[in-house]
């Protein structure tokens, strides 16, 4: 079995526990996915298996990426990753892999791109408390505040400024899987994921 699986965020929902409880789960439309290319320890250096997911127009594929399908005999795909394994010869290129690798209640590892929030304040991208707000301050309720010392005259690298915010690859750990649906290629895992809907995930399980 692969050590993983791609897929796309669907959504959130929740689902009922026989004792009644409420769990939060997102749900994920993973594979099928394709086998594109196997890398072995004596060539690449490596045990690898390059899993493609997602049809697409060709024309929608950029020329090295449709080269390299090519030449692997396989149909336009929109993402493409690889998955480190044990022994990639037990693979044949062009294989489906689908959600029957996983089980309830397997632990797995999400990947994904966070939400973009585009230019944002220290407030907001850092969680800073804000100034003072009563009679007599000046306006600097949401001003980052002193952010370098006298001698040094410039600004510390790594400083906690106003910046671009979100569109980070993110991993969320350890998380559960609650359901599988086989038919429907659905996973469905205990609480949030990063990305917003449509967005690529990897899930990576842990042996």
């Amino acid at each position: 079995m692969t050590a993983g699986i791609l897929g796309e965020k669907v959504g959130m929902t929740r689902i009922f526990a026989k004792n009644g409880e409420s769990i939060p789960v997102t749900v994920i439309l993973a594979g099928p996915c394709q086998v594109i290319q196997k890398k072995n320890l004596e060539k690449d250096g490596y045990n690898a298996v390059q899993l493609g997911f997602k049809e697409v127009k060709e024309k929608k594929v950029s020329k090295p990426t449709a080269n390299h399908l090519k030449k692997y005999k396989a149909k336009p795909i929109k993402y493409i990753r690889e998955f480190k394994v044990d022994d990639s010869s037990k693979y044949s290129s062009g294989a489906e892999v689908k959600v029957d690798i996983f089980k309830e209640g397997d632990k797995v590892n999400i990947i994904g791109i966070s939400k973009g929030k585009g230019f944002a304040g220290a407030i907001k991208r850092h969680n800073f408390s804000g100034g003072p707000k009563t009679h007599g301050q000046k306006e600097y309720f949401r001003s980052v505040g002193s952010i370098g010392a006298t001698d040094a005259a410039r600004v510390f690298k790594g400083q906690k400024l106003p910046g671009h915010m979100g569109t980070d690859r993110v991993t969320i750990k350890n998380m559960e899987v609650v359901k599988i649906n086989l038919e429907r290629n659905l996973i469905l895992v205990k609480g949030s994921v990063p990305g917003s809907k449509g967005t690529m995930i990897v899930i990576n399980k842990i042996e």
